[in-house]
């Protein structure tokens, strides 16, 4: 078997994956050392072509399965998947009683959140975290919702626990003071005040964060961007996802903006980023001629508009208009198969989390 080394500019890498596709399939990269540039081999091996495989060396994360220049969240989340699947496979061997628990607190019985609990069912019974549905009434108080909360902090068979928003109830009911009666240490959508305040302090260890955001930092990574010493554009200042996501982007290094509503002039302050973090809710807002040629656009928006060649009448968009933004981005995710799946994944990523730190807890005793 030859091998071949060569030594190219890290941000080559997009171009030319792009330009010789066909060609690059067939090579093998073994080792990227460091984050400018790589060495790859590029091996053949008889007739059957050549084998792709990657590693970073630093960071041990994996190059995203990509189309072209598009960040899927799907195969990302398949990835992370996997992993945990191991993960837990090997917990469960050294530890027979291991047996990471997510508790669903549901009230009332909207459709849109039976889809979304269905869907965090399925990826957590993949892995191997078992799921508690606990389903609760319309009529219920908000001391009622309280008191059920607290059963599951107590129960120390309950690892994680998420509270599906929004609450479908009849009687008024302060939602942020449900979420905020989640244990911090079982609350892996990590949206509680105490662990948002960790993040707000720059603590990025022993705690959660919220899922969202950290699915977007973690498909940023794999896109090979410099994150540290970037223009980071988060349009959206929400608690569960824009600000997080600024404090992630900000703890890691990049310079941060952080645009709303009321932000003068969004368009020009968008094209100034290098990377773009769009969680605002506004359908397709963001142009191609709002983006610099090259940056990386994460979609965060879940928007449906009217469409009458589909048979539901309407389809799913992002708040990027993605068939423009594509051919200027240098990576950018899709909507729907981008940030969602990553959120999902992130959430039962938290939950082994979890059940690992109470293990730990329990064997230290």
């Amino acid at each position: 078997m030859n091998a071949l080394i060569i030594r190219i500019p890290f941000s080559s890498i997009c171009s030319l994956r792009n330009a010789y596709r066909p060609l690059l399939i067939r090579y093998t990269i073994l080792s990227i050392l460091d984050s400018r540039d790589f060495s790859c081999i590029l091996a053949g091996h008889k007739s059957l072509g050549f084998r792709v495989s990657y590693n970073f060396s630093r960071t041990l994360l994996k190059m995203p399965h990509t189309t072209s220049n598009i960040l899927c969240g799907r195969e990302a989340s398949k990835d992370i998947q996997k992993e945990l699947q191991e993960e837990v496979k090997l917990l469960k061997e050294k530890n027979p009683d291991f047996e990471p628990v997510l508790a669903i607190v549901q009230v009332g019985a909207r459709e849109d959140s039976n889809v979304y609990i269905r869907m965090k069912k399925k990826v957590a019974a993949e892995v191997g975290v078992t799921t508690k549905h606990v389903q609760l009434l319309r009529s219920l108080s908000e001391s009622e919702i309280l008191a059920e909360v607290q059963k599951l902090n107590e129960d120390s068979k309950i690892h994680g626990i998420i509270v599906q928003l929004p609450l479908d109830t009849d009687k008024p009911v302060d939602a942020k003071r449900i979420t905020n009666a989640v244990s911090p240490s079982k609350d892996v959508d990590g949206i509680c005040d105490e662990n948002a305040g960790r993040l707000s302090h720059g603590e990025l260890e022993g705690y959660f964060i919220a899922c969202t955001p950290l699915g977007c930092l973690e498909l940023i990574k794999r896109s090979g961007v410099t994150i540290k010493g970037s223009n980071a554009v988060v349009i959206g200042r929400s608690k569960i996802v824009g600000l997080p996501m600024a404090l992630l982007l900000l703890w890691h290094h990049a310079t941060v903006t952080i645009c709303h509503s009321r932000t003068k002039d969004l368009k020009s302050v968008v094209k100034e980023a290098d990377i773009i973090v769009a969680a605002v809710g506004q359908a397709q807002m963001v142009k191609k001629d709002w983006v610099k040629p090259g940056a990386v656009v994460i979609d965060c928006g879940i928007n449906s508009i009217k469409d009458e060649t589909k048979k539901s009448g309407y389809r799913l968009v992002g708040d990027v208009h993605y068939e423009e933004v594509k051919d200027a981005a240098s990576w950018i995710t899709p909507v729907p198969g981008g940030v969602g799946p990553m959120t999902v994944i992130m959430l039962v990523k938290n939950t082994v989390s979890a059940a690992k730190q109470a293990l730990q807890k329990s064997l230290s005793q």
